[in-house]
């Protein structure tokens, strides 16, 4: 992701409240340390989403995630104004979203910022092309131009040889990747996937996760995904939002997240992780000795430490930690054994990398 230029969204002190008289809940310090149930209680409305601030870069993929009623799902609708916010900031390449006319709001929806829906929403009475071509018909495509556009992201998600099938004649998978197909043809900046794949099994779910994996590798699609699953979380995103009550708890790297969890709250949530499958090398790295530059399989910074004892266990000597062609340090099987167990050596004491 590119965290060097201006962010595609900008969030600050965002607020979606709902009940009467709303808009005099943000700002009211009196409801700052109240849970949502106590400003239900109190004042008869929701803080769904309670002064939410964060940056998403170009190229990110943002998981928002969080258990049922924390707000996830009505903080990624404000960013396109499905839900109006009450309060706060909301910005797409610097344009503020909050001032945009309803034109604008379809341009945005349309082109710039595409959902992907846990619910399909496949037309029954369509074909598999001509669903994954209606956005283009509505947008005033061509008949030849959306099907070209069509067959290509078709052939993208996998479905070649299924155009002409209606969607009941197709898998949860095959019907979440035509929902796919339906938004990557507007070729929109970025994708919004809310639980996409919560009623999909776990097998159809895990390959459905290595597809958008793999579509972000090629394209490098900024990608905002809400999830309720942690392992989920812990898999797609570059950064993930931490909600709980409305509020973003932790925001950070998933190796952020389970090695310094910010309170108990999220030390409970991470508790069971395996930490070898979210912590990387980088952390166990140490300088390499002169006989160690040559030796051993080579890994990328952020390999999993998992990667890693794989890697020094087949060979038996450390693996090095390459950036291209330079030569950062190596890991042994004694640093990435403390990592697995939590026992972080300090940097003076191991030569480990924390950063």
């Amino acid at each position: 992701m590119d965290t060097t230029s201006d962010p595609v969204f900008s969030v600050r002190g965002l607020w979606k409240v709902f009940g009467p008289k709303a808009g005099q809940i943000p700002g009211d310090t009196r409801w700052a340390g109240l849970t949502t149930e106590e400003i239900r209680a109190r004042t008869g409305c929701t803080a769904a989403v309670r002064d939410v601030s964060f940056d998403i870069g170009k190229g990110e993929v943002f998981v928002v995630m969080g258990l049922s009623g924390s707000g996830k799902s009505t903080l990624v609708r404000c960013l396109t104004r499905l839900i109006e916010p009450t309060a706060g900031s909301l910005a797409i390449d610097g344009e503020d979203v909050l001032a945009m006319d309803p034109s604008q709001l379809r341009e945005l929806r349309r082109h710039r910022a595409a959902m992907v829906f846990q619910h399909f929403g496949l037309l029954p009475h369509r074909t598999v092309l001509d669903n994954v071509a209606y956005g283009l018909q509505i947008q005033g495509v061509s008949r030849a131009g959306r099907r070209a556009r069509a067959l290509e992201v078709i052939e993208k998600v996998g479905l070649t040889g299924l155009e002409d099938r209606r969607p009941d004649q197709l898998s949860g998978g095959q019907q979440q990747r035509v929902g796919l197909a339906r938004a990557l043809a507007a070729d929109p900046e970025v994708l919004l996937f809310d639980e996409p794949f919560s009623a999909l099994d776990p097998l159809i779910r895990r390959d459905m996760q290595e597809e958008v994996i793999r579509l972000h590798r090629e394209e490098g699609r900024t990608m905002v995904f809400i999830t309720h699953d942690l392992a989920e979380a812990l898999k797609l995103g570059d950064r993930i939002a931490l909600m709980r009550d409305g509020a973003v708890v932790q925001l950070g790297t998933p190796e952020e997240i389970v090695t310094r969890p910010a309170d108990d709250y999220v030390r409970e949530f991470v508790r069971d992780v395996p930490r070898e499958q979210v912590v990387t090398v980088a952390r166990a790295m140490r300088p390499a000795r002169p006989e160690e530059t040559g030796a051993g399989a080579a890994l990328a910074p952020d390999a999993t430490v998992a990667e890693g004892i794989t890697a020094v266990a087949r060979d038996g000597v450390p693996a090095r930690v390459m950036a291209g062609d330079r030569l950062l340090g190596v890991v042994d099987q004694a640093a990435l054994l403390a990592v697995v167990a939590g026992l972080e050596p300090c940097a003076a004491d191991a030569g480990v990398v924390t950063a």
